[in-house]
């Protein structure tokens, strides 16, 4: 397995060690004792699957409180998939990450507590992801996908949105006490 630090500290890129012979291949895709040396927890309380099919964005989601680490794969097609730092006094807090993440590349992406995350599905997708807080719909926000201020590159210009992604306010118009603390 090998484990790529990005530009935001805790977010990291896995790439898990693919075992591929002529009937396919097989990969591990969590393992405790290989991914807690690199500061992933080891208790994971739900696993979620979504599907997409491509322009759909999904996020730019965060729960607080009840802040969510989450361990994003893709188990079939490609995505674009994005982390941003929304802690209080980080230094650096507004700043995002993007990775693709395929089921042709294997990466993982690690989205430790205290950050937004969301990805642009490139091709139909299903993306499986394993969270450390239970989903509670009372805590559930998001942030535009669009704030300038984030200056992500997404794929796409004219995204599939829900409708509570259409309407999510910029990151510097959250109320402070909205969003998680850095520790």
């Amino acid at each position: 397995m090998n484990v790529t630090p990005t530009e935001l500290p805790g977010v990291l890129v896995i790439e898990p060690r693919v075992f591929g012979e002529a009937r396919g291949w097989f990969k591990e895709t969590w393992n405790a004792a290989r991914y807690a040396p690199h500061g992933i927890p080891t208790t994971f309380v739900q696993d979620n699957v979504s599907y997409s099919i491509p322009g759909v964005l999904r996020g730019l989601h965060y729960q607080l409180p009840n802040a969510q680490g989450k361990l994003v794969s893709v188990l079939e097609g490609e995505i674009y998939d994005v982390a941003v730092d929304i802690r209080r006094g980080s230094p650096t807090f507004g700043r995002a990450v993007g990775v693709i993440l395929s089921s042709e590349n294997h990466r993982q992406l690690w989205v430790p507590e205290g950050f937004a995350h969301g990805f642009y599905v490139k091709k139909p997708a299903l993306v499986g992801y394993k969270v450390t807080a239970l989903y509670d719909p009372k805590a559930e926000r998001a942030i535009l996908w669009s704030d300038a201020d984030l200056a992500i590159e997404w794929p796409g210009h004219e995204p599939v949105l829900s409708d509570k992604d259409a309407r999510a306010p910029r990151l510097k118009d959250i109320p402070v006490d909205l969003l998680p603390r850095s520790s």
